[in-house]
């Protein structure tokens, strides 16, 4: 099994590792150091060795932040980490402060610092956020300094190695077209930009462009480098001589020259004089620092791979699609346990989701899961970021519903999907929240709508039925996925707060409205759907583009009140089981066949 279900971290890291980090900041003249939960390439999931945060403070949440002084350290954590936070950090060492009231930042502008002065690593940091950092510490009083050195590298002793995963070429089949043509065409639209190169500083910008995939990050088929790409197609790739081999360096051809990471500060040097497009959102400020110090002129525009990465071709559409109806085999075996063995009230979260992973495991063919499974039974279910541990381990108990949010890395696909399925017999509230949702994610699922269209203007659809009742739910509707990459994937995205990236044809996005009775249950229903391309309708004048829905699986049927569904939206739930039993049908035999018969069955 992949997953673990040890929550590392506690109190005990803060009270050892605290006076460590405190000598460092004496030794290099500080008063205080901010703590970023980022690492140096912006990982969603962090290798052991990046996990800084973690280290100083205890704490082992995705998503954080602290300051630590001589004499006090305060950490701060969102409404998903409350419980965690204050379980794995000693009071008398940390403060804990909520996000988003008032943020790190808006914290430390209140603060008397006169004179003191606070350390940064540039490296873990984007310029936008640098200069919030500067104007709080400047309200404060404070001296903001930019440490040669992380204090935290210099402090910990048993630091684990950085990762060192071979590097290994994406077969052109997955990927649909070869490196060296993503090259040229990249290089060739930084020319038309007015830009000599593009300073690449994302793993899955890499990934993509150069047709490789690594073993750097968990749930993410990461190589961690960097790149500097010339408007004239070639290449120079910064990565650990450990991680090549010849097998590589015959799949790069000439015209990228294999580099070590170690000597990626020379190649920005190398770019005096010349016009660099570089991204204030993925890059961090000490590249910024160094292209200014090296004498480039830095064209500040998003990463040139982002979009090209975000649309889909051919290829890469029907291996996710393929994917996504092998991940439908497990997923569907999974939900008829559910449904039979399952509903005896005994079946823990994590042996669910132990169960799921090893359906998917039989298939032969998952790398790697694509993210820790949410598996919420009862009131767990209202945290849409739960994670089990062998500490909060519950039943999945009769009259209660759960939630399961789960995805493989395939090499020809990433899959993302979320189940609520009843253990027992469901009230009629769940029922009719539950229908609300379905609604929601049926408006989404069908709606057509005109080029240049973002997420955010598709966004209400998703809430629509919600909001008449009166409820909602506090998370976007919709992200990005990649094909073999990340599970969450810009720039793209359905939310309440603006996005200016128009959806176009081959973007992946999710499909997950949600309800979430805090303390009781929580409902989401998530596929995974693709943009087409626009099209003319019969009577219109402007061609629309729609969503083909990537993900097979079996709607809760027994969650359903058909009565609050229209007659189109009973077809589209009709029409979506149908297209189900079409993919999955003749895959499964027996049992399971006759359940997903069943399940399927015309509402």
């Amino acid at each position: 099994m992949r997953q673990t279900f040890d929550i590392k971290g506690g109190p005990q890291d803060g009270r050892t590792h605290l006076p460590l980090l405190r000598r460092q900041l004496e030794r290099q003249g500080l008063d205080g150091l901010y703590v970023p939960h980022d690492d140096e390439y912006q990982n969603e999931y962090l290798p052991d060795a990046n996990e800084r945060l973690a280290w100083a403070t205890g704490f082992t949440g995705s998503f954080g932040s602290a300051f630590v002084f001589l004499d006090t350290a305060v950490l701060f954590a969102d409404g998903r980490y409350t419980l965690q936070a204050a379980d794995q950090t000693d009071p008398a060492l940390f403060e804990v402060v909520g996000i988003p009231d008032p943020g790190a930042f808006g914290w430390l502008a209140q603060q008397a610092l006169k004179g003191k002065r606070v350390g940064y690593d540039a490296r873990l940091m984007s310029p936008n956020d640098v200069a919030a950092l500067a104007a709080a510490a400047a309200k404060a009083g404070a001296e903001l300094v930019s440490v040669e050195e992380n204090p935290i590298d210099a402090a910990w002793q048993d630091r684990p190695p950085q990762p060192m995963a071979k590097v290994v070429p994406h077969a052109v089949k997955h990927a649909g077209v070869a490196h060296t043509d993503k090259l040229e065409a990249v290089g060739a639209q930084l020319a038309r930009d007015g830009a000599d190169a593009a300073v690449l500083t994302s793993p899955a910008s890499l990934a993509w462009a150069f047709n490789i995939r690594g073993g750097d990050v968990s749930c993410t088929p990461l190589p961690l480098g960097r790149a500097i790409l010339n408007a004239d197609g070639s290449a120079e790739l910064f990565i650990d001589e450990e991680k090549t081999d010849a097998a590589l360096r015959r799949h790069l051809g000439n015209r990228v020259t294999l580099r070590p990471l170690s000597k990626l500060d020379e190649g920005l040097k190398g770019l005096a004089g010349k016009t660099v497009s570089l991204d204030p959102d993925v890059a961090s400020s000490w590249f910024f620092d160094e292209l200014k110090a090296a004498g480039a002129r830095v064209l500040r525009q998003r990463d040139p791979v982002a979009i090209p990465r975000a649309c889909k071709n051919d290829a890469e559409i029907k291996g996710t699609t393929a994917a996504h109806a092998r991940d439908g085999i497990a997923l569907t075996r999974f939900l008829h346990w559910l449904d039979t063995a399952a509903q005896s009230g005994e079946v823990t979260e994590i042996e669910a989701v132990m169960k799921l992973e090893a359906f998917r495991e039989e298939l032969g063919s998952m790398t790697d899961l694509s993210f820790p499974s949410i598996s919420g039974a009862g009131p767990h279910g209202a945290l849409p970021h739960y994670r089990v541990s062998t500490a909060s381990d519950r039943k999945l108990e009769r009259g209660s519903l759960f939630l399961i949010d789960s995805g493989g890395q395939y090499l020809d696909g990433t899959t993302d999907v979320t189940r609520t399925v009843p253990i027992g017999e469901a009230t009629d509230e769940m029922r009719a929240n539950y229908t609300r949702v379905l609604k929601g994610h049926i408006a989404l699922a069908a709606v057509r709508f005109p080029p240049g269209t973002t997420g955010t203007h598709l966004d209400v659809l998703a809430r629509h039925a919600l909001w008449q009742a009166g409820l909602d739910y506090q998370h976007g509707t919709g992200h990005g996925v990649g094909v073999y990459l990340g599970v969450h994937e810009g720039p793209h995205r359905i939310a309440k707060p603006w996005n200016a990236v128009p959806l176009m044809p081959g973007m992946i996005v999710s499909n997950e409205p949600g309800f979430y009775k805090a303390g009781e249950y929580g409902i989401r229903i998530e596929n995974l759907q693709y943009v087409t391309p626009a099209e003319d309708i019969l009577g219109g004048e402007i061609a629309m583009h729609g969503f083909e829905c990537l993900t097979f699986a079996p709607l809760a049927r027994d969650l359903i009140d058909i009565k609050m569904l229209s007659k189109d939206e009973r077809k589209w739930v009709n029409d979506y089981h149908k297209r189900v039993m079409k993919v999955l049908g003749r895959k499964l035999d027996g049992e399971v066949k006759e359940w997903l018969k069943a399940a399927c069955a015309r509402i």
